[in-house]
């Protein structure tokens, strides 16, 4: 028997646990082969740069939308500020704070991204339905939503 024979023969909840583990590396994976200068993880940065539409981020908001450490952001930040995607400046209220930005670099890169982007998502989602992918989404958000207010077990 196979890996995933094996797997459709486990519990789901088990498996689905694996799984993630296994498409965060593949998506890892094609991502950090897809951009020229920046890696799969930079780009989510950037991305979620986006979502910030009142006021550029701080490391820590990044963080926090990331789910990851304020210690990885700052790590990704230096490499994106080394390669001139992004520019750090302080807080016009709080001094102790950096608010994040983007580059016009980072502008380009994007738009020459754009259409190999949409091919890719096209791609990743082909032979699913929209209802399909809007359960998925419903769901994962569930978990999401459960990790974010796990306390130690």
């Amino acid at each position: 028997m196979n890996a995933s024979e094996v797997l459709h023969m486990m519990d789901h909840k088990y498996a689905l646990f694996g799984l993630f583990f296994a498409f965060h590396n593949r998506l890892q994976a094609v991502g950090d082969s897809f951009y020229e200068e920046i890696t799969c993880k930079q780009f989510f940065l950037m991305a979620c740069m986006n979502l910030y539409q009142d006021e550029a981020p701080t490391a820590n908001e990044l963080a926090k939308t990331m789910g990851c450490t304020r210690q990885n952001v700052k790590e990704i930040l230096n490499s994106l500020e080394k390669k001139q995607f992004i520019r750090l400046e302080p807080d016009a209220k709080d001094k102790r704070k950096q608010r994040v930005y983007l580059t016009e670099k980072a502008m380009l890169t994007a738009a020459k991204y754009r259409e190999k982007e949409t091919d890719f998502m096209n791609y990743l989602y082909e032979g699913i339905s929209e209802e399909e992918v809007d359960s998925a989404y419903n769901i994962i958000s569930k978990i999401e939503d459960n990790l974010k207010n796990m306390k130690e077990i």
